[in-house]
C-alpha cells in the first residue's frame, strides 16, 4: 500500500480516527412510509407525576374556608357597628337640632301670647299685624305648632286643667276639654307648654278618641 493510500483511508475514517455517526431522525420511514417511534420514547414511557396528597389538600382547604368564614363574620360585625354608629349620629344631630329649635321658641311663647290676645281684642292691624304674621311664619318653619281645641280628650300630660265640671250623669263619661284658656305648643313629639283648658265629663259614647302620649319638654316654658 502507497503512501497515498494510506492518506486515503485516513480522510475515510477521519483526521483523527473519530468514528462519524448519522442519526435519521425522520419521523417517516422513507422506504416503508410508516411512523417511526423515537428510541428515547420507545425505551420506555415518561415517568407520571407523584400523585398530591389529598389529605394535605383537604386540610388546607378546611383551613382556607375557616379563615374565610372568620374574615366574613369580621366584616359584617363591622358593617353592622358602622350601621350603628351612623344611626346614633344621625338621631343625636337631630336631637340637638331640635333641642336648640325648643330653646329659641320657648323664648317667643310669651310674644306669641301677646299677639293672640291683641287679635282678640282687634288690635292686630296694619303694620303691627305685618309683622306679627312673620313672626308666625318663622315660628312655625322651626317646627312650632299650637295644640288644644274644644273637644279633644282630655290628656294629663299636654292638658292643665284649672276649671272642671261634672256631667251629672249615672251611666260611664269620658272627660273632654270645654274651653281652651291658653293654647299649647309643641315642635315634634316635645311638648313646650302644656294647654290650660277646662274640662268636663261628657256621657261616653264611644267616639271619642283616647288622647295620645306625647313628650314634654322641661325648661322655663313649661311654667310660662
Amino acid at each position: 500500500m502507497t503512501e497515498r493510500d494510506h492518506r486515503n483511508e485516513r480522510s475515510e475514517n477521519g483526521a483523527e480516527g473519530e468514528r462519524v455517526v448519522v442519526r435519521n431522525r425522520r419521523r417517516i420511514d422513507p422506504v416503508t412510509g410508516e411512523v417511526r417511534v423515537p428510541a428515547e420514547e420507545s425505551a420506555g414511557t415518561a415517568p407520571e407525576a407523584p400523585a398530591p396528597d389529598t389529605a394535605a389538600d383537604a386540610l388546607a382547604a378546611a383551613e382556607l374556608a375557616a379563615q374565610v368564614a372568620e374574615r366574613t363574620a369580621d366584616l359584617q360585625r363591622v358593617s353592622a357597628e358602622y350601621a350603628n354608629y351612623r344611626r346614633r349620629v344621625d338621631r343625636d344631630r337631630e336631637s340637638v337640632l331640635v333641642g336648640a329649635r325648643v330653646q329659641f321658641v320657648s323664648e317667643l311663647l310669651t310674644v306669641l301670647d301677646d299677639l293672640d290676645r291683641a287679635e282678640a281684642h282687634g288690635d292686630l292691624t296694619g303694620p303691627f299685624k305685618a309683622v306679627a304674621d312673620k313672626l308666625v311664619a318663622v315660628v312655625q318653619k322651626l317646627g312650632l305648632e299650637p295644640f288644644g281645641l274644644e273637644g279633644d280628650p282630655f290628656d294629663p300630660s299636654i292638658h292643665e286643667a284649672v276649671q272642671h265640671e261634672g256631667g251629672g250623669s249615672g251611666g260611664p263619661t269620658v272627660t273632654v276639654v270645654s274651653a281652651v284658656l291658653r293654647p299649647g305648643y309643641r315642635i315634634a313629639d316635645r311638648v313646650l307648654r302644656p294647654a290650660m283648658v277646662a274640662v268636663t265629663d261628657r256621657p261616653d259614647d264611644g267616639t271619642t278618641q283616647p288622647p295620645l302620649t306625647t313628650t314634654t319638654e322641661p325648661g322655663p316654658a313649661e311654667g310660662l
